[in-house]
């Protein structure tokens, strides 16, 4: 039952700080919200930003096993990450990244959050760089950390414009760079 409480208090912290934002949620809303008691909480989790750190690491492995599933379903190709981004972006629950919101709300780079948020990055960046040294394209990490500034400022555009049109427009920079 323990590990339940902890798995519960994980899924609705992360649902409400990805819809509401890490601050604008308190542990009591998340203990009203997710049926657990305050001292099964600080059983699993000494303080708010210890359960926040929990929250992001669950997400950034579920996050990069979603993209890597679907760039494969997709054909493997690292311009394919784009067209995954476009599934993404068209959830009516898009809130876009959780990561990049997490730093600008922290904002502190020192902290927890936000280093898990920045390895987050750095991950995805790993990621896209194997995608292009697989697909045989040189300086694959230069072009790696070029694909996900496109990324990133695609998910961006895609939360204040609400569509998808981000997304095809970063693929078509992403192409251009490597000369297809």
């Amino acid at each position: 039952m323990a590990t339940r409480a902890r798995e519960r208090l994980l899924d609705t912290a992360e649902e409400l700080f990805y819809a509401e934002g890490i601050r604008a949620v308190g542990v009591e809303r998340i203990l009203a919200e997710s049926g657990v008691g305050r001292a099964s909480f600080y059983r699993h989790f000494a303080s708010k930003d210890d359960l926040v750190v929990a929250v992001l690491r669950r997400r950034d492995q579920a996050w990069r096993a979603w993209l890597a599933e679907r760039v494969a379903a997709l054909g493997g190709e690292p311009l394919d990450v784009f067209h995954a981004l476009a599934e993404r972006f068209s959830r009516a629950d898009f809130r876009g990244c959780a990561f990049i919101n997490t730093m600008a709300e922290t904002a502190d780079t020192g902290s927890p959050a936000y280093r898990v948020a920045a390895e987050h990055k750095e991950s995805v960046t790993a990621y896209v760089a194997g995608l292009l040294a697989d697909s045989g394209h040189v300086e694959a990490e230069e072009l790696a950390r070029q694909f996900v500034l496109l990324m990133d400022g695609a998910i961006v555009t895609a939360l204040r414009e609400r569509t998808t049109a981000p997304a095809h427009e970063a693929r078509a920079m992403a192409a251009a760079m490597l000369g297809t």
